[in-house]
């Protein structure tokens, strides 16, 4: 961009040159989606460089230049001069550009770096540059179609003009022949005037026949809808005394029902007022009544309580003298198992018993001693 202050021309061709120049000095492939932090930061700083550029470029242009002409002569100049559309592109890049077209391609050109260098320090990427490439390319291209198809339609102009000049040629000989064929046909005019004119006194004649017909015919018609017109009047008639009759009938009931409403009404209001009065001696008295029935209900919690109380003493009663009686039986068995024992074995006041015993044997074995001394007496075997 050096220089641009004496070369617009060349300025405006190193712009629209910046993307992939750029895109070539920073070694970077068109389809790359994301940069590494290290390339993103070289990437922003060239970028940012390029914009300090362009800003410069745009201060220091002139605001415009004499004797340039716009880009409708160019392109009209370079189909006059059959030029190819590659070589009308380098044409227009090189020459004939106005300050108009520079500055606009300069701004978009800022606008593309500075969004390029913000997309590249946020997320890394250039998308926003590859876009901008990608809608330049279109733009070349379309102008490319441009010049291709206005050469095209200037071979169709010329080969239309030779066309045109047969076309009226054969018009020439066609007008002759249409001269020719008008007189003929005026003669056949003639005719077909004559037979015109009767046809018309037919048509007339049969006309006239057609209307008094259908007079006639619209005449019974009319008075038949005379008749059911006032068919439709007497019907008319009868209905609107019958709905005379019938709204009398029912503004009729309607006062009665109105009357019956303000009675119902009434009694509604009436019978409103007593039971919102029962109903509040109805809550009056449910209030005295649970009152009354919590103090019964703590009342019966005390008797509950005391009964509860007095059953478990008479159980403990009971079960005091069944212990009791229990222990009695046990005592008096453990008593008689005891003497029992005293007497089966002499000990305590039984001692005696024992004496006696003994005494009693002696006295037995003495009395069969005695037996045996007898004689007669049997031995014992």
């Amino acid at each position: 961009l050096q220089g641009s202050n004496t070369d617009p021309t060349g300025s405006m061709s190193r712009v629209r040159a910046v993307w992939p120049m750029l895109c070539l000095f920073l070694r970077l492939p068109m389809e790359a989606e994301t940069l590494s932090p290290l390339d993103a930061v070289r990437t922003s700083a060239v970028l940012e460089d390029c914009l300090d550029q362009l800003s410069i470029l745009g201060y220091i242009m002139p605001v415009s230049y004499k004797g340039m002409t716009d880009v409708s002569g160019v392109s009209h100049w370079i189909i006059k001069g059959g030029k190819t559309p590659e070589t009308s592109i380098g044409l227009l890049s090189a020459r004939c550009v106005p300050t108009s077209l520079v500055l606009p391609d300069r701004q978009h050109a800022s606008d593309v770096v500075a969004d390029t260098m913000q997309e590249l320090q946020i997320w890394g990427t250039f998308r926003s540059l590859l876009q901008a490439v990608e809608r330049e390319k279109a733009k070349k291209t379309s102008f490319c179609t441009v010049v291709s198809r206005e050469e095209v339609g200037r071979k169709q102009i010329k080969s239309l003009q030779k066309q045109l000049q047969d076309v009226n040629k054969e018009k020439e000989l066609e007008l002759e022949n249409r001269n020719e064929m008008i007189a003929y046909l005026k003669d056949q005019l003639q005719e077909m005037k004559a037979k015109t004119d009767m046809e018309n006194r037919y048509v007339k004649k049969d006309t006239e026949l057609q209307v008094s017909q259908t007079h006639e015919k619209c005449r019974s018609t009319e008075e038949s809808l005379l008749n059911e017109i006032e068919k439709m009047r007497i019907k008319t008639d009868q209905e609107i005394r019958v709905h005379m009759e019938i709204e009398n009938f029912l503004k009729q009931q309607q006062m009665k029902l109105e009357e019956k409403l303000e009675y119902w009404m009434d009694k509604y209001e009436k019978d409103t007022e007593s039971k919102q009065q029962q109903l509040n001696s109805l809550k009056a008295s449910k209030a005295a009544d649970l009152a009354t029935l919590q103090e019964l209900a703590k009342q019966c919690r005390l008797f509950e309580q005391v009964i509860i109380e007095d059953r478990v003493e008479k159980e403990a009663a009971r079960r005091k003298v069944e212990q009791d009686v229990l222990e009695m039986e046990s005592v008096l068995k453990l008593q008689a198992w005891w003497r029992g024992m005293m007497v089966r074995r002499f000990l305590g006041p039984y001692k005696i018993l024992k004496k006696l015993k003994e005494e009693e044997a002696a006295k037995g074995k003495e009395k069969g001693k005695k037996d045996k001394d007898k004689p007669g007496a049997k031995k014992k075997k």
